[in-house]
C-alpha cells in the first residue's frame, strides 16, 4: 500500500494523479511504489500516462483495422509500437520495465517479425520489384547499346557511301579530263600533221616554180603584202621603206629565192634577226626579222628553208621584210621578183 509518511530528503513525493479526460484512474500499490536509490521520481501531470497507453492502443488498432482492410491490395509492412520510457518507471518498476523492454524488443525485432511472417514477404516482395527493375535497367542498357551500334554502323555506312561516291566522281573527273587531253593531244597532232604535210606541198611547189622560172621561188607561202618599196614613213630612220614585207605567221618556213651562198646570219639591231644570202652575179638578199635561222653559212638551193617569220628588232608585228641590193643599193624587190619570173 502506498505510505503516507514523508519522502527523504532530495525525493520529491509524487503527486497522486488526477482525473483525466478518460475518468477516474487508480494505480495499484505497485505501480505507485517508489523507485530504489536516490533518484527523483518522474513527476506526472494529469493523465499523461494514461493518455499514452491509450494513445498507443488506439494506434495499433488503427493501425490493425487499416491493414486488415487493405491486407489485399497493399504490401505488408512491419509495424512498432512508440516507445514510452516514462511508463515502466511509473506502473510497474525496474523488474518491470526490463520485462516490459524484453518483451517490447522480442515482439518487435527481425526474429519477431520473421516469425509473423511480415518481413519474409515484404521481403520477397522486394526482391521481386528489385529483380524487375534491375531487369528493366539492364533491358534499357541493351537497347541503348543495340541503338548506339546501330547509329554507329548507319554512320558507318554512310561515310563509306559518301566516299565511294567521291571516289567515282573523282575517277570520273580523271576519266573525263585524260580523255579530253587525249582528244587535245590528237587534234594537235594532226594540226601538226596537216601543217607538215602543206609546208611540204608549198615547199614542193615553190621548188617546181623555181625550176620553171629559171631556178627562182617565192620568199615565202601563206602570205599578204602590207608595205610595199618606197613607202614614206617615220617608222623608217630613212623615212620610207627599203623592202617589202611579207606578212605571216610566226614560224612560217622562209625559203632561199634563188641558189647562193650565206655570207651572214644573227642579229643586226632594228632588223631583228638576219640572213644575207648573195646570188652569183653579186646581188645581195635579206631576210629580216625572223624568229628562228635554220642555215647560218653555206651554199644553198633555190627553195630551201633558210629560217622561219618572226617578230624580232623594229617590228609591228610577224612579218618578212625582204630587201634587194645591188651594188650595195636597194632596188624594188617586188619589181626584181616579178623580173625573175615570179607571180608575188
Amino acid at each position: 500500500m502506498a505510505s503516507n509518511s514523508p519522502a527523504p530528503e532530495g525525493i520529491e513525493v509524487q503527486e497522486p494523479p488526477t482525473a483525466g479526460a478518460w475518468g477516474e484512474w487508480n494505480p495499484t500499490e505497485d505501480s505507485a511504489r517508489p523507485p530504489r536509490g536516490k533518484h527523483r521520481v518522474l513527476k506526472q501531470r494529469g493523465g499523461l500516462a494514461r493518455s499514452s497507453t491509450v494513445l498507443g492502443v488506439g494506434v495499433i488498432a488503427a493501425v490493425g483495422a487499416s491493414g486488415i482492410a487493405t491486407a489485399q491490395d497493399r504490401p505488408q509492412v512491419a509495424i512498432s509500437l512508440p516507445s514510452l520510457p516514462s511508463l515502466p518507471g511509473v506502473l510497474g518498476g525496474e523488474d518491470d520495465a526490463a520485462t516490459a523492454d524484453a518483451a517490447g524488443r522480442e515482439g518487435t525485432g527481425p526474429d519477431a517479425a520473421a516469425r509473423t511472417g511480415l518481413f519474409p514477404r515484404q521481403a520477397d516482395r522486394r526482391a521481386d520489384a528489385g529483380e524487375l527493375l534491375r531487369s528493366r535497367i539492364l533491358q534499357q542498357a541493351e537497347n541503348q547499346q543495340e541503338a548506339a551500334a546501330a547509329q554507329e554502323q548507319a554512320e558507318s555506312e554512310r561515310v563509306a557511301q559518301e566516299a565511294a561516291a567521291k571516289e567515282a566522281r573523282e575517277s570520273q573527273e580523271r576519266a573525263r579530263k585524260a580523255a579530253e587531253a587525249a582528244a587535245a593531244e590528237a587534234a594537235a597532232k594532226e594540226e601538226r600533221e596537216l601543217q607538215e604535210a602543206k609546208a611540204a606541198a608549198e615547199a614542193k611547189a615553190q621548188e617546181a616554180a623555181a625550176k620553171a622560172a629559171g631556178g627562182y621561188a617565192l620568199p615565202t607561202s601563206a602570205y599578204t603584202l602590207t608595205s610595199h618599196y618606197g613607202d614614206a614613213g617615220s617608222m623608217w630612220s630613212s623615212g620610207h621603206h627599203t623592202g617589202l614585207d611579207f606578212a605571216a605567221p610566226t614560224g612560217t618556213p622562209v625559203k632561199a629565192v634563188a641558189a647562193g651562198k650565206i655570207t651572214s646570219a644573227g642579229w643586226s639591231g632594228a632588223y631583228g634577226y638576219r640572213i644575207v644570202l648573195e646570188l652569183p652575179d653579186g646581188t645581195e638578199v635579206w631576210y629580216c626579222h625572223l624568229s628562228s635561222m635554220s642555215v647560218t653559212g653555206g651554199s644553198v638551193a633555190a627553195g630551201a628553208t633558210i629560217g622561219r617569220v618572226g617578230a624580232t628588232g623594229n617590228v609591228t608585228g610577224p612579218h618578212l621584210h625582204l630587201e634587194v641590193r645591188q651594188g650595195g643599193s636597194t632596188v624594188d624587190p617586188l619589181a626584181w621578183l616579178t623580173s625573175k619570173g615570179l607571180n608575188v
